[in-house]
């Protein structure tokens, strides 16, 4: 089982305000569904909450969620109280899903000082925000880096944007 994360910041690494994305691009939306497709997808309470109920569970995917709350069930997810804990029981699987950590900025920290994810999917948005949540620093000279898409922006996404592989060197 390979562990991966996949976010979308700004130049200043925001991620969110008020639990809920600051920006709006399709494309983007669009590579997040496609990778994450099929796949495992872990997230912290806080982000299961901003979903619209109408999207929750993400469909096509297992969800995944980590609290702090001993004995909270939430439908259609599988809920677990520490990383480690949710790592161990999708090893045991055995299967070839991924397993994609989709936040929020918590959950990327907790993964990123753990040392278990092996691939970074980074949405790159070229513009700086207001916001309250924020992608963790990250040494980039420890991964290696691949350019994956590139966004000129239009009228649906209003935003330049780049999307970044990297993979723990």
């Amino acid at each position: 089982m390979k562990i991966a994360l996949i976010v979308a910041m700004g130049e200043n690494r925001e991620i969110g305000k008020d639990n809920d994305l600051i920006w709006h691009l399709p494309k983007d939306m669009q590579f997040f569904k496609d990778s994450t497709k099929g796949q495992v997808v872990l997230m912290g309470r806080k982000n299961w909450d901003s979903i619209p109920e109408k999207y929750r569970p993400l469909p096509g995917r297992e969800n995944v969620v980590l609290t702090r709350s001993e004995g909270l069930e939430l439908d259609g997810a599988t809920v677990f109280n520490t990383l480690e804990d949710a790592i161990v029981h999708y090893q045991a699987l055995k299967d070839d899903r991924v397993f994609f950590v989709i936040g929020g900025a918590e959950i990327y920290k907790l993964a990123l000082e753990k040392e278990v994810v092996e691939e970074m999917y980074i949405t790159h948005i070229a513009e700086s925000f207001d916001a309250h949540a924020f992608f963790p620093e990250v040494d980039y000279s420890q991964w290696k880096e691949e350019v994956v898409m590139t966004h000129q922006k239009d009228e649906k996404d209003i935003y330049d944007f780049v999307v970044k592989k990297y993979t723990k060197a």
